[in-house]
């Protein structure tokens, strides 16, 4: 095992995909470090969702090798398996309970890992109210903690499943374009949530807003046609003549 291998939350080596003789996954190699998160950007197409899906488990690729923490080989195993083992995935659109208070999102996640009927009947105790509190000060809802999430605005929907998410104790989270549809305020705020969420697990971003992935600070890597095209501070990334003839361009 290399040492590069060892210290990362998440390996990709050498990883293609194919559906219908098309490649959608191409060669590609990606490694996030313990603690990093970081920006994928690309034009779509470029293989983003698919490399998402391998990474949980709903596609399995044809070739190469995906590690995750270091360890598993995460070919092996099942989307269930996967997210039991610490990865969390947010998709673009959020599904949250709407017909339940935020507080109830949060509480019905974290029971979640208990399995259904422990869930149905879930009783909250002392150490997890103060992890809901921890939770819904984090994704700045603690003001709304009793309000039906159906009343939410899109961003604070947003931010309530991102919680959900927390509440499951993920090590590697990625989110699936967070700031689509939000207002430039709410934009700003989840630049803030997500460096704060930074400080104790990995992440990965996939976003098409660059003024969001600037606010992120973070490094950038771009995808195009199933493979990574550049890698580097979005400075590097954006003055690429690569990435500005496919990606930043059009």
């Amino acid at each position: 095992m290399t040492e590069r291998r060892r210290n990362s939350i998440l390996y990709l080596d050498g990883v293609s995909v194919a559906f219908d003789g098309f490649k959608a996954i191409n060669n590609l190699s990606l490694v996030l470090d313990k603690g990093e998160m970081r920006a994928i950007i690309g034009p779509n197409g470029a293989g983003k969702t698919t490399m998402m899906d391998i990474v949980t488990g709903k596609t399995r690729p044809d070739e190469g090798e995906v590690y995750f923490d270091g360890m598993v080989d995460l070919t092996r195993h099942d989307e269930a398996d996967i997210a039991n083992m610490g990865i969390g995935r947010k998709f673009q659109k959020p599904t949250v309970f709407e017909g339940h208070t935020v507080e109830d999102n949060v509480a019905l996640a974290l029971a979640g890992s208990r399995g259904v009927f422990s869930t149905l009947f879930y009783r909250s105790t002392s150490a997890g109210e103060g992890r809901i509190r921890e939770i819904l000060d984090i994704i700045r809802l603690s003001h709304l903690r009793g309000e039906t999430a159906a009343n939410l605005s899109h961003g604070q929907k947003q931010w309530l499943e991102i919680g959900m998410l927390l509440a499951q104790d993920p090590k590697l989270l990625l989110v699936d374009e967070p700031v689509a549809g939000m207002t430039d305020a709410e934009t700003e705020e989840t630049a803030r949530l997500l460096r704060e969420i930074a400080t104790d697990h990995s992440v990965i971003v996939v976003e098409h807003d660059m003024d969001f992935v600037r606010e992120l600070g973070v490094k950038v890597t771009c995808l195009h046609e199933g493979s990574v095209l550049s890698e580097g501070s979005i400075d590097h990334v954006s003055a690429d003549p690569k990435v500005v003839e496919v990606y930043l361009g059009r």
